[in-house]
């Protein structure tokens, strides 16, 4: 697909797409074409990789980032889990929404905390709310340990931001979704991976080696849990749909 913006006549054109020759620029429907490109390009540039939350690195869209706060300030959970650690930017960002909230902490699994990123975060204003779990997320062993920091009674809400191959995710949802309460969710991040074949840093497998196909697969067999949009709480714009690298993410568990 190739576009063409043009500001002063007010008109994107698309090629290779004949329902799509030419849309108004001031519309939800060139917005969506602008955005797909620009997150291509984000992804090309590493842009992702530019941004740090309270000190700490974050590797994340924030867009994605900024609709994930509401999820959480709307359900409220006593536990996030992530799985993915990395520098630590997520789980601080995640520990600073409990901290205003007035209730909820934070673990974080990773099957490699670097020395450096765990000092860091022990060193951090916030770390009070984190609990470091190092193991490979979806081992039993691992499991075990989360299970043990989690109260018989606490709401939990789960991110899954470690390895994103199909059989991992599949096996972290295995895992972690028995932990997720009624209403809460657990989120299968960076779905994008099936658009960006062919881009720098992708591999050939990503088409169907991707998080949201592990999606497609283990909600096909789990009726408890649907594929559910964040809401858009205020909007007075046109948009209807979210700008993020993770689409068909969230998984809301029914009962």
């Amino acid at each position: 697909m190739k576009l063409t913006v043009d500001t002063d006549a007010g008109w994107v054109s698309v090629e290779g797409d004949p329902d799509r020759t030419r849309v108004p620029l001031a519309s939800a429907e060139a917005f969506a074409l602008v955005s797909e490109t620009w997150l291509r390009a984000g992804w090309d540039a590493k842009y992702v990789y530019s941004f740090t939350w309270l000190g700490r690195p974050i590797i994340q869209l924030p867009e994605d980032m900024f609709r994930l706060q509401e999820v959480i300030y709307r359900t409220k959970p006593d536990v996030i889990v992530e799985t993915g650690v990395a520098h630590g930017g997520a789980l601080v960002f995640y520990a600073g929404l409990c901290r205003l909230i007035g209730k909820g902490r934070v673990i974080g699994v990773d099957v490699e905390i670097r020395a450096h990123n765990r000092a860091a975060l022990e060193a951090h204003e916030l770390f009070d709310a984190i609990t470091l779990i190092e193991g490979d997320s979806s081992a039993s062993t691992t499991l075990a340990k989360v299970k043990a920091a989690i109260g018989e009674r606490d709401s939990v809400l789960v991110l899954l931001d470690s390895n994103h191959a199909r059989s991992h995710v599949l096996a972290e949802l295995d895992a972690y979704a028995p932990l997720v309460t009624p209403g809460s969710y657990i989120v299968a991040m960076d779905g994008i991976m099936e658009k960006l074949v062919g881009a720098p840093r992708s591999q050939p497998d990503w088409r169907f080696n991707n998080p949201c196909q592990a999606v497609r697969e283990w909600t096909a067999d789990h009726p408890e849990f649907v594929v559910e949009e964040p809401q858009f709480l205020f909007n007075e714009g046109m948009v209807r749909e979210r700008v993020t690298y993770w689409p068909d993410a969230y998984l809301r568990r029914l009962r």
